[in-house]
């Protein structure tokens, strides 16, 4: 779990430091942002982010616990 959450922050680190270099303007994300849609944009990436990232989550806690009983069936003496 350690090493999951090493990987989910060094990219998030990675996605702020891309941002900051990216701070041109767009027209585009001017105008929704005049319009308030791009809070909208916004909410809907950080939710299937959110999403993700746990999905991803409890995936590495079922592969983590199908390791343990791989591991205590191959143990000699049991």
């Amino acid at each position: 779990m350690e090493r999951f959450t090493k990987n989910v922050l060094c990219c998030i680190l990675l996605l702020i430091s891309a941002s900051a270099k990216a701070q041109s303007q767009v027209e585009m994300a001017d105008g929704m942002r005049a319009e308030g849609k791009i809070y909208v944009v916004v909410a809907i990436i950080l939710i299937i982010l959110t999403g993700f990232i746990l999905y991803l989550a409890i995936l590495d806690r079922k592969v983590k616990k199908l390791e343990n009983l791989l591991t205590d069936k191959n143990r000699p003496g049991k």
